[in-house]
């Protein structure tokens, strides 16, 4: 009975947990209803964010991307980049590619050769506009040239209002005009008449700003390799060639006896041009010498007597 009864619980407890399993298969697949009409969407794009492809009736958004990652090769993943902003498209504003060179040393390899080796690093600083509603697609394109994304950031900055201001300051400023209009003609009219010409040409110029940015979103991307890269670069070893010609004995000999030729003459010179110098000093030197000896014969005497 006893063992009957242990069969009975462990059949109840097998069935209990098959029916918890179908239960979950079961909550798991109906558990978010309203999520199966945009998980389609979610599949296609992956990797890229909601913010980039989200469209608001009556809303207007000017979008931006800013994509730091590392790649494999910086060099070809730009190419790849601006061939794809040309397909799609866009237009590439910014591009600086630059090698930054860590460090580099000179190996003689043999008395004429050498071999140059240089550690660098490469990277690249890209600023490009895309059309909006293609913002997505390359975003997509940038992430499968990724080895480690750093950081990506997308922008979506609602101006709906913003043109909706901008269209009644449209408005006021032309108001203003039919107003200065009926004014009558004097200087001060003039310059009401400039002023607000020259602010409806700023709010026109900020309403195209404005339509462009809309229209092209503008995405900044940097990239770089994770590692640093060798180059080796065959030169000319140039510790030979400096030895070879540091010094020239017969040379060096040749040109200082003209250097010492040279020498003497400008001392020759020199002398000519000081002669006064050295006739007053000459003249000083005979007039001291005869002084001395007409002391020296007055002194002569008296010490005789």
């Amino acid at each position: 009975m006893k063992t009957s009864y242990i069969k009975l619980s462990l059949l109840s407890v097998l069935l209990l947990g098959i029916y918890s399993c179908k239960k979950g298969e079961a909550v798991s697949d109906h558990e978010y209803p309203e999520a199966t009409a945009d998980s389609a969407a979610v599949i296609v794009s992956d990797s890229i964010s909601s913010v980039a492809t989200m469209k608001v009736k009556d809303k207007q958004f000017i979008k931006t991307a800013d994509v730091n990652m590392e790649v494999k090769d910086v060099y070809e993943t730009t190419i790849s980049i601006e061939k794809a902003v040309q397909d799609l498209g866009g237009f590439v504003a910014k591009s600086d590619l630059q090698s930054n060179v860590i460090s580099e040393h000179t190996y003689d390899t043999s008395s004429e050769n050498a071999m140059l080796v240089k550690k660098y690093q490469t990277e690249n600083t890209m600023q490009v506009r895309i059309p909006t509603e293609r913002l997505g697609e390359l975003l997509t394109i940038i992430n499968d040239k990724k080895l480690f994304l750093n950081s990506r950031v997308i922008n979506a900055e609602d101006v709906t209002s913003g043109i909706k201001y901008a269209a009644l300051e449209g408005k006021r400023i032309k108001k203003t005009g039919e107003n200065i209009s009926q004014l009558k003609t004097n200087k001060d009219k003039v310059n009401m008449s400039n002023d607000n010409m020259s602010e409806d040409n700023q709010q026109q110029l900020a309403n195209m700003n404005v339509t462009d940015n809309i229209k092209y979103s503008t995405i900044d991307i940097y990239i770089k390799e994770p590692k640093l890269r060798i180059a080796e670069i065959a030169v000319t070893n140039i510790n030979t060639i400096d030895n070879k010609y540091k010094f020239d004995f017969i040379y060096a000999s040749k040109n200082a006896f003209v250097e010492g030729f040279y020498l003497i003459q400008r001392i020759f010179v020199g002398l000519i041009v000081i002669w006064p110098v050295l006739l007053i000093a000459g003249a000083g030197i005979y007039f001291m010498r005869k002084r001395k000896s007409l002391k020296k014969s007055h002194q002569s005497p008296a010490r005789q007597q």
